[in-house]
């Protein structure tokens, strides 16, 4: 599985899981399990993933290294959010989703956001982590060490 997702870069999956999530909305609305308007509190984790993923990706933007999940890493980024999380870009894009569920208020939402996770945490941050340790050997580590997967 993992291989094929080489083909699907995260944000190109962010925005599937979305699609899905509406879809399944519209196909299952019996499945629902908050009522408007109390739904619109999803808007804050949905703004607030959004604003995390951008931030990690500006420290890259300023760092003057690549974003791209299979490029070879260049530089490795330990400043800011990255003090906290090895991967605000992912953990962004998993609170804006779980803010997009929220919103929809149905039960399969959450088991969209469930397969973001895994995937994310089993393909592409399993295979960037692997190229982290190649490129950067014991400073990786040293990070690894020091600073959360997720959070």
């Amino acid at each position: 599985m993992c291989n094929n997702m080489k083909k699907i870069l995260p944000p190109v999956l962010f925005v599937i899981c979305i699609a899905v999530m509406a879809g399944l909305w519209w196909l299952f609305p019996v499945a629902r399990f908050i009522a408007f308007p109390m739904n619109l509190i999803g808007i804050l984790p949905l703004a607030a993933g959004l604003a995390i993923a951008k931030h990690g990706s500006n420290l890259f933007e300023k760092a003057g290294t690549n974003i791209e999940t299979f490029n070879d890493p260049d530089i490795l980024v330990t400043d800011g959010i990255y003090r906290i999380s090895r991967n605000p870009m992912y953990l962004g894009f998993l609170v804006a989703l779980l803010g997009v569920a929220v919103m929809l208020g149905n039960f399969s939402s959450i088991l969209v956001v469930v397969v973001f996770f895994v995937v994310t945490d089993r393909c592409y941050i399993a295979f960037e982590e692997d190229a982290m340790a190649k490129a950067f050997g014991d400073r990786y580590v040293e990070y690894k060490a020091k600073t959360r997967r997720w959070l």
